[in-house]
């Protein structure tokens, strides 16, 4: 993912723990962008709390959208 926004050098002086906020906000954008670019209409949300793990959607304590965008 960094690659791709900043090359491969600066991908080699960048944590592996790159902030999780900044890759869910570019992933968001770059999905909202193929699918107004597919003629689709929605709404898309980041939802702290919450998490797919396999075929198990697990729930915590406290859930929170931390960012919602309708395009």
């Amino acid at each position: 993912m960094v690659a791709s926004k900043v090359g491969k050098f600066l991908e080699s002086l960048t944590p592996d723990g790159l902030d999780q906020t900044t890759v869910e906000d570019i992933v968001l954008r770059k999905l909202i962008e193929n699918l107004r670019a597919e003629g689709i209409k929605g709404e898309v949300a980041a939802v702290r709390g919450l998490e797919l793990d396999e075929a198990e959607l697990v729930m915590h304590d406290a859930l929170r959208v931390r960012r919602h965008e309708r395009f």
